[in-house]
This record gives C-alpha cells, structure tokens and sequence, in this order.
C-alpha cells in the first residue's frame, strides 16, 4: 500500500513448491550457460513455480470474491496459440475449516497476476492465470470480516499441456503449491490509516490518492474529495469491509474513473462496539462518530490544502451512509458540492437547509430494511425526504425504472432523467425502482448506482 503524508493528526497504519511446469519461450539470454537452460527447459518440461497468488474482485452483488489463481513460474510460457484446458488443474480452497473444490473456468499464461476480461485473453508471460467460477458457494473472502485466506487454496496440476505441434509445455506432477499473498485490483492501492480527534475519538480509514499527486506531492493540482459512508453492515475493527462489501468506493478509485476524473478517496469505517446513543443515533449519526468524521474531513483538507479542491467535496454513502449524508448535509450545508444517497433515511424538518445542494438520491420501493417511505427509527425514508425537499423549495426530478436492467439500458433511464432536470433546471434527482426488480435483495439498491457512469459523471460536474 502506498504511504500518506501528513502531520500526527493523521496516523497511518499501515512458499514456493516446485511444480513440474515448462516454458515453450525461445531462449533469450544474456550469455551461453543461460541460453542453454532455457532450452533445456523447453525439452524437459520443467519450469518451477516461484509463488502463489490469489486474486480477488469486489463485484456490484456478491461484495468480495476469491476470481483466480495466479501462478508464477521461473521461466516464461508461450503456449503457441494453445489452449490450456479447465481440468488440467485443480483448485481447492479450505475456509472455516471445510476444504472444498473450486470451479476451474479458463486457464492461460499472462505478464501480470491480473484476470483478463476479454473473450481470448493471455499473452505469453511467465504466469498463469486460473480463472474459478464467481457463482461457487466457497468463493466469499470475508462474512463480515475478511476471511483468514493465507496458504487457504491449493493448486494441483493434473495432466501435461503441449503446444498444438505436441511440444511439452506443462508437466503434471504430484506436488500442489499453495497461495503465498492476496491480491485485489484497487483495494491494494488504498493506504490504511486511523485519525483520532480532539475528544479521543479514533476513526479507521482507507485513503486512495490519485496518480499524479503520488508522483509529485509538491504538485499544485486540486483534485476532488471523494468521501464514503459505508452500511451498517461495515462497522466493524478490520478497515476493510468498507471497501470490500460494496463497490462503493472502488467505484471512485479504479484506473478507469481515475483516468476521468483523478480524485481523493476517503473511507472511514466506524469501530465497535456499535456507537448507540438515541432511537435514532445508529452509525454515522451518533455524536462520537458524527464529530469525529467532521474533524477528519476538516483536517484531512487543512492538511492537504494545496491540493483538495474545496469547490468539490462529494458525499457518498448507502443505508445507514445515506442517512449520514442527510444528517451530515444539514449541519455543514455550505461544504458539500453534491451528494449521493441510496437508501437512506433522515430529518424532513432539515432539508430546509439544504434545498441548495445537489442531491441524486435513489431507494427501491420494496427495500424491507429501509422502507422508501416510512424509513426507520421514526425517520423518514427517501420519498418523504424528496417530498420535503419539494415543500422546502427544491425542484425534484424523478424516475422509475427497473433495477435489473442491463447496464447500456440503465444508463440510457438515467441519461433522460438528467436531460429532463436540465431542461427544467432542477439539481436534485431521484430514482425509484419497482418491487421485484433490484437482484438479491431489495435492500441492496446501490449496486447498479456505482457502475452507473452517467450518475458518477454527474456528481463530478458538480462544484460548489
């Protein structure tokens, strides 16, 4: 993980088996003895596994998933335009004690322990890379903590693999190797941190700082703030599952929204014991943690003050995030640019305060955790917010739409709720979703808001 800079109000935190295996590569080297065991390699078949990788995915649904092994090898395989099958390796994983296989999809060799999402992927590299069925009961990495994966899959392979002119490319053998590390695309890019406030109140958070300030910290480049309120389901002591149980803030983070639009992502989590203080003091709004991400947010921009832009501080947050957002909203309603609230619920007689703020808030209508109308705790939902928002002054755009369209669709609904805010001038949208149509839950309304680029692009938009 990469280091954060700053003063002490911000304290971070922060075995091979020698598989039989060959590389088919033609002999590149630097003198003789070299070039002669590479070849040596490719007539042999045996080329050593050096270590072991597991590589995970945070998924829209699913929350976090062990997607593939990666193996290195000494030497590089070039399988000649073959094709490695399924069932030349057997991957077992051992979690809670139970050991069970794992669905082998796709093999093929690569440069990067990095899974390949295109419909012939590989490259000649000295990995390989065995893809393993997201759908297996057994593919969790955490419950509600990360689960303990060091040395938890074993990797056996079963049968010989030769180009399709028959040379020897990968030996079978009797031995199996067993993961070294843990490897998940954007979450290891977020440092790990802790900031405890002037009442002694101690925050756990992620921090990912975009490219070019990692290059040049002496930049003068002001970027955006992203913030993320995590679930209730997230407060625990492993600063983890706020990044790992949804793609909330991996959303604001991977290479290709950095590329658009390079920001600061900020992830507090909230510790246990559950802070309770109140009916209605769960989360983000009970007083000890409400004050602590305040003075976190505050310091954190006084702290990096050259290169946050302060015209552009972006809330996101769902469930009990989204109440966050609305309690938060009110009692700092000239620091936020904008908003993102999915299934949220707060105060009707404080969103006076911020008729101002652009809001794109969505909630399905079925949600059994979160009702969309009556909220929780005698708080309302997010419909009788946007009613109140509505009575305060603001003009509300809404939609309906089904939260299992595909992803083209989804965004097309959304596009044509944006034009009609625009046309009528309004900066506070709301999208509702039909009983029976958010997957897996009805609670779980934010997995299509994350991958919706036209609601990120918007909230990116945004300045104060």
């Amino acid at each position: 993980m990469r280091p954060i800079s700053r003063r002490t109000a911000l304290a971070v935190t922060a075995g091979a088996v020698a598989a039989p295996a060959v590389s088919t590569a033609p002999a590149v080297a630097a003198d003789t003895t070299t070039a002669t065991s590479e070849r040596r390699q490719v007539t042999s078949g045996r080329n050593p596994v050096l270590r072991t990788d597991l590589v995970t995915r945070v998924t829209p649904r699913n929350n976090w998933l062990v997607t593939a092994v990666a193996l290195q090898y000494s030497h590089r395989i070039d399988l000649r335009g073959g094709v490695i099958p399924p069932s030349a390796f057997q991957v077992k994983a051992t979690v809670g004690g139970q050991t069970a296989a794992r669905t082998v999809t796709r093999v093929y060799s690569s440069t990067i322990a990095e899974v390949d999402d295109r419909s012939r992927p590989g490259r000649p590299g000295d990995r390989l890379i065995i893809e393993l069925d997201p759908n297996d009961s057994n593919a969790r990495a955490a419950v509600t903590d990360p689960l303990p994966l060091d040395r938890a899959y074993s990797v056996r392979q079963l049968v010989d693999v030769h180009t399709p002119e028959g040379d020897p490319v990968l030996r079978a053998g009797p031995f199996a190797s067993r993961n070294d590390d843990v490897i998940t695309p954007v979450v290891d890019d977020f440092a790990a941190g802790s900031f405890t406030d002037s009442a002694g109140f101690e925050l756990d958070f992620r921090l990912y700082q975009p490219e070019g300030f990692v290059r040049n910290p002496q930049t003068r480049t002001r970027y955006p703030l992203v913030v993320t309120l995590h679930g209730g389901g997230e407060v625990a002591d492993n600063n983890m599952t706020q990044l790992t149980s949804n793609r909330i803030a991996v959303t604001f983070a991977k290479p290709e929204r950095q590329r658009r639009d390079p920001a600061f992502v900020l992830s507090p989590q909230i510790p246990l014991p559950r802070p309770m203080d109140g009916p209605d003091g769960t989360d983000w709004t009970d007083a000890k943690v409400q004050a602590a991400l305040i003075e976190l947010i505050d310091t954190f921009v006084s702290e990096h003050s050259r290169n946050v832009d302060t015209a552009r501080l972006y809330l996101v947050g769902l469930s009990s995030g989204g109440r966050g957002i609305y309690s938060l909203l009110a009692k700092r309603p000239d620091v936020f640019a904008a908003a993102l609230p999915t299934a949220g619920w707060g105060d009707s007689a404080t969103m006076d305060r911020i008729t101002h703020i652009p809001i794109w808030a969505d909630h399905s209508v079925d949600d059994p955790i979160v009702p969309y109308r009556e909220g929780r705790f005698g708080k309302p939902g997010t419909w009788t917010l946007m009613n109140a928002l509505e009575t305060a002054g603001a003009r509300v755009t809404r939609g309906e739409w089904a939260n299992d369209l595909p992803k083209a669709q989804f965004e097309v609904r959304s596009r044509e709720l944006l034009r009609q805010a625009r046309a009528t001038r309004s900066h506070v949208l709301f999208t509702s979703y039909p009983p029976g149509t958010t997957p897996v839950n009805p609670h779980l309304a934010w997995a299509q808001t994350y991958e919706n680029d036209v609601v990120i692009d918007w909230l990116f938009a945004q300045s104060r």
